[in-house]
């Protein structure tokens, strides 16, 4: 005999979710580790931006930074209607200048009609945030997409004390834990208050809080920093057990 559902039994749902709008660069492949911060109310939403054979070269992370291609990429998600949009490109971000970061930012809001974060400005964000003002960096690129790094950040009144870079030009998803946490042993400096890691290719979610225990302080990734400031913007918090950063009471869109 079948059995009968009765009213009762069919639950309220589906739950709403707020979401969040993620461009990323069209060789992006940590989409799983994006998610690992985020909690059950927010659902990730990704669109790519047109696929470029280009190896990660500063002409390459230059075309990154282009405007009109991010906001056509941004035009993909308009359905969903997110709550927030984060560019998750650090290089694409930054290789311009602050000047070019805003105008990235400004171009995901002309494009979904929605407040916007990019990785970079996410990773100043955050150190304003933290009080840091002197910085080590650790990057997977080459010396000169680091260099340009220092100088975004520099532009951002934050010193570099260290450098430390892998010079590579592809696969950077591929790089193993230890490798990156030896990267940061040699970016870091008794100068620096805090170490930023750069690339959001660049795994690191297991690695923040081990290595802020052994280091003695903060560090910033890309993706850590991206989905704490866009997830700030929706009033909620980051998800990342012992992370300094999102151990400090976080700034909300009423603040």
């Amino acid at each position: 005999m079948a059995k009968t559902t009765h009213h009762n039994e069919i639950p309220l749902g589906p739950p709403t979710h707020i979401g969040i709008g993620v461009v990323a660069p069209h060789d992006m492949a940590l989409d799983a580790e994006l998610w690992r911060w985020v909690p059950p109310q927010a659902s990730l939403f990704f669109a790519r931006t047109p696929f470029d054979p280009l190896p990660v070269t500063l002409e390459m992370v230059e075309s990154l930074g282009d405007e009109t291609g991010i906001r056509s990429t941004a035009q993909q998600l308009m359905t969903i209607a997110p709550t927030v949009y984060a560019y998750a490109c650090t290089s694409g971000s930054f290789a311009n200048g602050r000047a070019g970061e805003r105008a990235v930012a400004a171009a995901l809001m002309s494009a979904g009609g929605a407040p916007a974060v990019t990785a970079s400005g996410a990773i100043v964000s955050a150190l304003g945030h933290l009080g840091v003002n002197r910085v080590a960096i650790a990057t997977p690129y080459d010396a000169e997409i680091t260099i340009r790094l220092q100088d975004f950040l520099i532009e951002s009144s934050v010193a570099v004390t260290g450098i430390a870079h892998l010079g590579m030009d592809a696969n950077m998803w591929t790089v193993p834990y230890r490798r990156t946490a030896e990267l940061i042993r040699l970016a870091d400096s008794p100068e620096a208050q805090a170490i930023v890691v750069s690339c959001t290719n660049l795994p690191t979610y297991d690695l923040i809080a081990p290595l802020e225990r052994e280091l003695g302080k903060p560090i910033i990734s890309a993706n850590q920093a991206t989905m704490w400031a866009a997830l700030a913007l929706c009033d909620l918090p980051a998800v990342g057990p012992g992370q300094r950063l999102l151990a400090r009471p976080r700034p909300t869109t009423r603040d």
